[in-house]
């Protein structure tokens, strides 16, 4: 194989992993980040700081992986994912089983770095990525099997910190399944026809004519419990204004996507990543002023 042929595999791969998207990464993130922050009082320590991101990145990449394995078969059917590796045959089915094992191989060695708790944990969160992509089939709405998927960093933050589970968590945990299903119907909304045609669930087609109102009171829902959490924390007005910038940006979000606009609908789903982010600079400054 010369290095042409390659670099055109390792482009394969990276498009596969989605690292040319780092949009899954970031919404991963930034829960793990909030939980982290809250376990450790403002003050995480920075090796298991870059465990978690690095971790982050692994199991994103290793879920895109076992999702396209799982879709292959409709990808080519929607006009969205046509063009993904697997879709396209520019990476085998063999080549995407190794893709994603040496992935989580990886990101199971540095969970072996804490606890048991966490470890044990480790194994639940592999279990979801795993079998998410296969929830489309069956769940009227699998975005919430998303959400808890993606905010497991959660309790696995708090674990790997303190070596327990605190009820806050799970809180911060349902907050975030909320919140994937406001982002995850914005995208949805842009594949609706072509999940109708080829039989698969989400959101978007649950919801039907109530689409809109659904993602919006799932924002409500969501910055509602993180109010919950400031108050029971004792948080200042930094988290707040935090929270007040995030409510403002997911306002926006009804204006995105009110008309069902497919470009729209998935520039409001892209923009949540700056809900997330100002979330965790209201978190980390209320942190900082304590200090």
């Amino acid at each position: 194989m010369n290095f042409e042929n390659i670099s055109k595999k390792l482009d394969a791969y990276e498009r596969l992993m989605r690292l040319d998207k780092p949009i899954g990464i970031l919404l991963l993130l930034w829960p793990t980040l909030w939980a982290l922050w809250l376990a450790s009082r403002g003050i995480p320590d920075w090796i298991v700081l870059l465990i978690f991101v690095t971790g982050a990145v692994l199991m994103r990449s290793a879920g895109c992986v076992m999702n396209d394995i799982a879709d292959r078969k409709y990808d080519g059917l929607v006009e969205r994912t046509k063009n993904r590796p697997l879709a396209t045959n520019e990476v085998s089915a063999k080549e995407a089983y190794l893709l994603a094992s040496g992935l989580c191989l990886v990101a199971f060695g540095l969970v072996l770095l804490f606890n048991k708790t966490t470890i044990m944990l480790s194994f639940v969160a592999l279990f979801l990525a795993a079998t998410y992509p296969f929830t489309k089939r069956f769940l009227a709405i699998p975005q919430a099997y998303l959400g808890v998927a993606f905010g497991f960093g959660i309790p696995m933050a708090f674990a790997a910190v303190n070596d327990y589970i605190p009820p806050l968590a799970w809180v911060l945990l349902v907050a975030n399944v909320f919140w994937a299903i406001a982002y995850d119907t914005e995208y949805a909304m842009v594949d609706r026809d072509d999940d109708l045609k080829i039989g698969i669930n989400s959101s978007a087609i649950f919801f039907g004519k109530y689409d809109v109102i659904a993602v919006m009171a799932c924002y409500a829902v969501m910055l509602g419990l993180l109010v919950y959490v400031g108050k029971f924390m004792g948080y200042g007005k930094f988290y707040f204004i935090g929270l007040g910038a995030a409510l403002v940006l997911a306002c926006r979000q009804y204006i995105l996507i009110r008309n069902r606009n497919k470009t729209n609908c998935f520039k409001a789903f892209l923009h949540n990543n700056w809900i997330g982010l100002v979330i965790f600079i209201g978190l980390a400054i209320e942190y900082y002023i304590i200090r």
